[in-house]
Order: C-alpha cells, then structure tokens, then sequence
C-alpha cells in the first residue's frame, strides 16, 4: 500500500456542527467529570439510533481543536465507510482511514477512523483520544492495547452487557435512556405483533443458548408463515429481518421472492461489491427492494432511518444484547418519509422472553456495568403452557408486551402497603399465608389482573372467578367490570391465580 503524507495542517475550526441535543451535552459533561476523577477509560452507554456516531464526532471534534490527535475505531467495512460518510458531512473531512487497501489511507492526519482488525496486524498510530464503537464485542485488537495505552478512551455501546467490561472501563455513563429519547420524538414507538413462533421445545443448546443449526431446522418450519404474516401486516415498510443462520436467511429471501416481494440477504458472505450494490438501492426512497435478510450482519451498526418493520425469527435464551440490537435497527425516527412507529414481527418468543428484562433497560438503562453482565448470562426459559406463555398487555393503554412497567404508557405494578384498620373497618382476606385488603380492593386488583392476561372476551368472567375463589361469594353491589380503575395487584391475588390455573389444569387432565 502507497502511503500518503499530509502536508498542510488541516482546518477543523471551520466545520458546523448541528446543535448538541442536552443527552449530547449531559454526556460530555460525565465524561469529563470522569476523567478529572482518574477514569481513563469509560464506557458511554447510550441507545441505538440516539446517535452515538454523533455523540464521537462532537468528541473528537473538540480534542482536535485543541491540537490533539483522534482515533475512532470500528470494526466492519460498512461501519468504516458509514462512519468516514458521517464524519464528512460534518466537515471532518480531513481525516485517514486505517483500512487494507482503502483509497483514503493518510497516516498524517491528526483524525484517524480504523479498521479493528487492520490495528490487529500493525502498529497504532499515536492518539490522545480513541474512541471504540460497538464496545461490548470486545475485539482483541484493542481490548490488549487500551490498558497500557496514553490516550483516554470512550467505548460506545448501546449493550454493554459482555462479560469483563468492567475490567477494561472504570466508569459508566448512562448517556440517555430509550424512554426519554422515545417521548423527544428522536426514537419511534414500538408495535409488537406475536407472530407464528417457532418452537424452540427440546432443541439443542450449547453453553445454555440454542445452536445455530437447532434455530435454523426449527425456523425453515415457519418460513412461509413469516411471508404470509409480513405481508397481511406489514406489506409496503422497509424491512429487516434477522434470521438464524446463512441458510435460514437465503430459505426465507426465497420465500418472499417466490411470493413477488424483492428481498435479498446481507450476510458475512455478501461481497463487497454487492454490498455497495444492495445498500446503495436499499437506501432509496422508491426502492422496489423493501426487505434485507441477515443474522447478524446488518444488526449492528446499520442506520437506515426509514426500516419501519424488524421481523425477529432468530430465537434466543441468553443474548438480550443481539436482541436490542436486532429491533434497534428500527427505531430511528424518519419525518421525511412519514414513519410513525416501527412495528416489531415477533417470531421467535424472543419478546415475551427478555420483555421483564428489556423494559428495565427501556425505562432506566443500567447502573453499573456488572449489572449488563449479568443480562446475557441468564437463560430464559419458555414455559409450555401456551397461555401463560402468551404475551400480556398492559392493563392501561393494552401495550403488548408487559411485564411490569408499560414501554407505552408508563403504567406500572407497585407492590401495595397495606395500612391497618380499624375493627370493622375493613375485613382481611387471608390468601396462603398472604392476606389482602376488604371486598372491593379484592375486586379491582382481580379485574385488574384479568384484564390484562389472556383473552380479552372471558377477563370479566375469569375475574368474577377469582373474586370468588378468595372470598366466597362471586361479585355483588360492586363497580361495573369495564368502570373498575386499574391498580397495584399484590402478591396474594398473583398467587390465588396461578394456584387456580394449576387446580384447573389437573382437574381438566384427569
């Protein structure tokens, strides 16, 4: 490779930047409140499509104005070119890449975007600030290079969940949180659909997640069922979708072909050509091409603004990460072209499974690094009723899924504090060895909890049911089903339940 010098010293007081949104600003202020404390290294957890990219360049930006030299490292060719395509339209153009072969290698500029794998097989350059997008996949070209390193160090990620991140980064930004950037409109809501599932029962796992084949055999089963369902709900929106392996990907873009619909994969076997080739179409507005099928090549990284529809048909126990990242491919809000929400095909269970575990990241993202770790350490396991196992909606607004706190509305169970009374104030009923407050709490805590689990047409029977199974009698001179507020369900009504699903179930098998 011809190696090209820079002779004039670039101008990067001359680029105009947009205006920083205030989690832009929030993070930068963390994270020099972080180095002034002795963390050299540190971790900026912030969500897919908040604009992490941007959040780099604003870095980098101001390190350069102060004479200092920047390296933003990634770790994929289309990420490289993405980002270099970003860095220029923010007038960071004077800047090298560190890529084999790449026509804008220049080892003189003071802004260098690399190639992880080209740091692997040769030496750094010099840098005071190095930035590492997708951190938590943890490439070895940089995690043995960081620790005795000068520079400072800013890894980037919207799932640092990977086991020993916080051996390599001291301190943790919580940059913003999916919530906030839902409600100021830079992300879209989410619209679950529970689709066909595959059956994931008895397959083959290999340290505690399903096997890539075992996912494979099992979804080519649903194949035409994920076209079927595509186009009964989501016929017309760009779409994603993340299958279990090459193969699954190729049945399943022959499937939509066969059916009229133009799709393609973008796997780690696209070539490069085809690559430029596929996203340059892809990218168009009036693209006949409205479906990429990949596994894991497009779940990383790619920001296509206007993918309104992510079709999951890659099933997993443990990799709550792979998840967020698979539907954040979608959520990038797009005013131009009139995208309202992304709607979310759901068939792998994967949405009921992480959904309790997903909404704490929505809501609140993470406290420490070792709390992430933990999040992809955990085997989900399905249960075998199909009732239960169902997705449930929120009492509220009907937001499918719901765990405990509402991605849609915010509605959450709080556990309640019962307070004494007085004799003949209130009569206690003892579920167990739980007990819960007189007839009418008893009552809305049962409609409550009906009306948000399984089939909408039998919640006031189901309710009047449990009413009856705690205090004898079924509901008389009580609010209306549909006029009763929703409120916090205890602990005793969960249990009565479950305990009546379980006497049912054995009366009916007998």
């Amino acid at each position: 490779m011809s190696q090209t010098t820079f002779l004039e010293q670039p101008n990067y007081a001359s680029t105009s930047f947009p205006e920083a949104r205030p989690f832009q600003k929030s993070a930068r202020e963390k994270l020099r409140a972080g180095f002034a404390a002795g963390h050299r290294c540190q971790m900026v957890m912030s969500p897919t499509g908040s604009g992490k990219t941007i959040l780099a360049m604003f870095l980098i930006h101001e390190s350069l104005l102060r004479g200092k030299k920047a390296i933003f490292v990634a770790d994929r060719r289309t990420l490289i070119n993405q980002t270099s395509e970003v860095a220029d339209s923010l007038g960071l153009s004077s800047h090298g890449i560190v890529m084999a072969d790449h026509w804008r290698y220049n080892s003189g500029m003071p802004f260098q975007i690399a190639s992880a794998q080209t740091l692997a097989r040769r030496e750094w350059p010099d840098a005071d600030l190095i930035i590492i997008d997708e951190a938590h996949t943890q490439l070895k070209a940089w995690t043995d290079y960081i620790g005795t390193c000068r520079a400072a160090v800013i890894g980037l990620s919207a799932t640092p969940f990977s086991t020993g991140l916080g051996k390599l980064f001291t301190n943790l930004v919580n940059a913003t949180t999916m919530r906030e950037l839902t409600e100021s409109g830079v992300l879209v809501p989410m619209r679950v659909m529970s689709c066909t599932k595959v059956n994931m029962q008895g397959a083959a796992t290999a340290g505690g997640e399903w096997t890539d084949l075992a996912a494979q055999e099992r979804g080519m089963q649903i194949i035409g069922d994920v076209v079927h369902e595509w186009i009964k709900h989501a016929e017309g929106r760009k779409t994603i979708v993340f299958g279990a392996t090459i193969a699954h990907c190729e049945g399943l873009a022959r499937e939509f072909n066969n059916a009229g619909i133009m799709a393609t994969v973008f796997t780690a076997e696209t070539t490069e050509t085809e690559r430029k080739f596929i996203l340059s179409e892809f990218k168009k507005p009036d693209s006949m091409l409205r479906v990429l099928i990949s596994v894991e090549a497009l779940a990383k990284g790619f920001d296509q603004k206007d993918v309104s529809c992510i079709c999951d048909v890659r099933p997993l126990r443990k990799s709550l990460s792979t998840a967020i990242q698979m539907w954040g491919r979608g959520l990038r809000s797009s005013p131009e072209s009139g995208k309202k929400d992304l709607l979310l095909l759901d068939f792998s269970g994967n949405v009921v499974r992480f959904s309790e575990d997903f909404e704490q990241i929505y809501h609140d993202g993470l406290d420490a690094l070792d709390c992430g770790e933990k999040l992809d350490k955990t085997i989900r396991k399905d249960k075998e009723d199909d009732e239960q196992d169902a997705p449930c909606a929120c009492p509220q607004c009907r937001f499918v899924p719901f765990k405990k706190r509402c991605m849609s509305c915010g509605f959450e169970f709080v556990r309640p504090n019962y307070i004494e009374h007085e004799a003949g104030e209130m009569v206690e009923f003892k579920v167990g060895k739980a007990t819960v407050g007189d007839k009418l709490q008893v009552w809305h805590e049962a409609v409550t909890l009906c009306r948000g689990q399984g089939k909408p047409e039998t919640a006031k029977g189901r309710a009047a049911h449990l009413y009856k199974s705690i205090t004898g009698v079924f509901p008389r001179n009580l609010p209306e089903f549909d006029a009763v507020p929703n409120v916090p369900v205890s602990r005793a009504v969960m249990n009565k339940q479950r305990a009546n699903m379980i006497a049912f179930r054995s009366k009916a098998a007998a």
